[in-house]
């Protein structure tokens, strides 16, 4: 039952992260009219284009990713002692939220939504390789890495419960996932729009120097 209420919470974790880049980004992804940085030049850029699927690295990315990562990390400095076993299983979860995470902002997008998740539709997954134009194969990589750091980590021990808890949670992520597409999301674009249907910032005392 616990692996149930650990895949709960992360899935939920994702959901608020696709919502709050939803509320920055808008329909225009990968931080495309923010004041952010783009790079698609330099060593770093080249080499994060070539993990990421050709996609720019940009400064708001640079942080995103960081951030979920530190969360997983956060047990370790409140008390929970840390281990070459534990910190396999923090990057085998990391790997497999961040694809969730990600499919989830075309989800919950009221200008997406899974029937505009194609390859000709989103500009920063074109350059990935697709299976049959249904998802980048980024998300099957992600996932397939943290099988193996969890097979890993199940051999390191060893306990094969590692392992199988893992994929147990994954399909715990992948069931969140679906019933989220007819269920969760309708209600998400509902309030998404209602939102939308005033807006105070002339009563706010916005102001600037």
């Amino acid at each position: 039952m616990w692996i149930f209420f650990t895949a709960l919470f992360w899935f939920l974790v994702a959901i608020v992260f696709a919502a709050i880049e939803i509320e920055i980004e808008g329909k225009h992804g990968w931080a495309e009219k923010t004041s952010t940085w783009f790079r698609t030049q330099g060593i770093a850029a080249r080499l994060y284009g070539l993990v990421m699927g050709g996609k720019p690295l940009t400064g708001y990315h640079l942080f995103m990713f960081f951030l979920p990562l530190l969360m997983f990390h956060a047990h370790f400095v409140m008390g929970v002692p840390w281990s070459p076993k534990a910190e396999l299983m923090v990057f085998a979860l990391y790997f497999v939220w961040m694809p969730t995470w990600d499919f989830l902002w075309f989800v919950l997008n009221p200008y997406y939504g899974v029937k505009k998740f194609k390859k000709e539709t989103v500009w920063w997954h074109a350059k990935s390789h697709w299976l049959f134009n249904i998802t980048p194969l980024d998300y099957f990589f992600g996932w397939g890495l943290s099988v193996v750091l969890a097979g890993v980590a199940a051999w390191f021990v060893p306990d094969a419960s590692l392992l199988f808890n893992h994929l147990y949670l994954m399909v715990w992520f992948f069931v969140f996932t679906v019933l989220t597409i007819p269920l969760g999301a309708p209600l998400y674009k509902r309030w998404h729009a209602k939102m939308r249907r005033r807006d105070d910032r002339e009563t706010s005392g916005i102001f600037h120097a």
